[in-house]
């Protein structure tokens, strides 16, 4: 149960089909997000809708969002192959996690 000052926000790694993109991203309701990049509006000119990033590899946990989005911009900021590494920690063989959370 949820104590009062408790918040959940979510860093997360998106890729495409393929796995050849990777998109990082925060949100305060990681479900909702997953709905928002797969069902893109018909104009939308996102990233991840450009990339068809939809698939979820990674995610961390906080409950801060001052502390979620610092990692978020450090993850962002990392090469193609450390982020590799980070997604190999917790999910070595890269499964789809849409519908594990």
């Amino acid at each position: 149960m949820k104590t009062l000052g408790e918040h959940n926000y979510y860093v997360y790694i998106l890729t495409n089909k393929n796995k050849t993109v990777l998109y990082t991203g925060v949100t305060n309701n990681l479900n909702e997000r997953l709905y928002f990049h797969q069902n893109p509006l018909p104009s939308s000119k996102a990233f991840t809708a450009k990339y068809k990033c939809f698939y979820l590899l990674y995610f961390e946990h906080y409950s801060k969002v001052e502390t979620a989005i610092r990692r978020e911009k450090q993850i962002k900021g990392y090469s193609r192959h450390k982020k590799e590494n980070l997604i190999n920690t917790t999910n070595p063989n890269w499964n789809f996690l849409n519908n594990e959370i």
